[in-house]
């Protein structure tokens, strides 16, 4: 099995140990069906301690299950004429300012109302890579992150963009406002991030032989005492690695309800994490690009309460 960018590592834990295989990932990953997931393991998608296994193996305490997602079957997507904030069009990129609430790419169950829609509509020309679900993806945000990311036009730019962020040439630079500071000014977490044994739909820090190596570097900005304003800067693209980092850090991000942030003073509707700034290599012209995207109208309203009670 050859390992894709959407491949997953459960290590099995007291509470999964003597169920069957195909049983065990139908709960943890409740998003496809036991007859998808029994596919995979009878195709060799899905290795049980590096070996292929029967859908009706009894799992073992510590069992280490690789699966190995497949590019997503094609669909015809519908092009919808939602708003973009278009921040900067060429011939071979785009770079999009994204609002809260929008998913970036179709999934079964879900083809509509997505930044590909949107997208499909607006743009003439996107990469084929990613086939017809994620046409132009190179890299994503989560429904309620604002901020930016780049699309590519053609598959040579999403070439030349996957490599930069591979080798950590893009910068992808976060803001986000946290409960409570950090024990340092600025510093890096470096852990490996994989499902959480508590809930398997949400991610964790986990053992360095489960899930995948996640490096975050942090940045103090502004201290509003019992909040701080943080930057972070991704090394790799982790499933929700800012929001777990910041919960590993116990400063979780004002308003994710889902990583340990209950309290909610502000009212907000969802985490105050924004992608502001996007650094990158222009495929064609080999030009240094840096881009910069306004924090959302209710993150500068939180911010400026906060600096209005700091000058009391």
């Amino acid at each position: 099995m050859k390992e894709s960018e959407d491949f997953e590592v459960v290590v099995v834990s007291e509470e999964e140990k003597d169920k069957r295989l195909d049983v065990c990932l139908t709960e943890i990953f409740s998003e496809h069906t036991r007859s998808y997931l029994k596919k995979l393991i009878d195709a060799g998608e899905v290795l049980v301690n590096g070996k292929k296994q029967k859908s009706g193996l009894k799992l073992k305490l510590g069992d280490k299950i690789t699966i190995n997602f497949p590019a997503p079957e094609e669909y015809d997507l519908t092009p919808q004429n939602i708003p973009l904030d278009i921040v900067y069009e060429d011939s071979d990129i785009v770079v999009i300012n994204k609002p809260k609430g929008m998913v970036v790419h179709p999934a079964v169950g879900n083809l509509s109302g997505t930044l590909v829609n949107a997208l499909l509509y607006h743009i003439k020309d996107l990469s084929g890579i990613n086939g017809t679900l994620r046409p132009g993806i190179v890299h994503r945000i989560d429904k309620d992150t604002t901020g930016l990311l780049v699309v590519a036009k053609n598959d040579i730019a999403h070439k030349s963009l996957s490599e930069q962020i591979k080798q950590k040439i893009c910068k992808r630079i976060y803001v986000a406002l946290v409960h409570g500071a950090p024990h340092m000014q600025e510093g890096e977490v470096i852990t490996h991030i994989g499902r959480s044994n508590k809930d398997r739909k949400l991610m964790a820090v986990v053992g360095d032989n489960e899930g995948r190596e996640a490096i975050t570097h942090y940045k103090v900005l502004e201290k509003f005492g019992a909040y701080t304003l943080m930057q972070f800067e991704l090394q790799t693209g982790r499933t929700h690695q800012i929001r777990v980092h910041s919960k590993y850090l116990n400063i979780p991000i004002v308003g994710d309800f889902v990583y340990s942030a209950p309290k909610n003073p502000f009212k907000v509707q969802s985490q105050l994490l924004h992608a502001q700034k996007l650094i990158l290599i222009h495929p064609r012209t080999n030009e240094k690009m840096e881009f910069v995207a306004p924090l959302p109208q209710e993150f500068e309203q939180v911010l400026s309460k906060l600096r209005a009670k700091n000058k009391e």
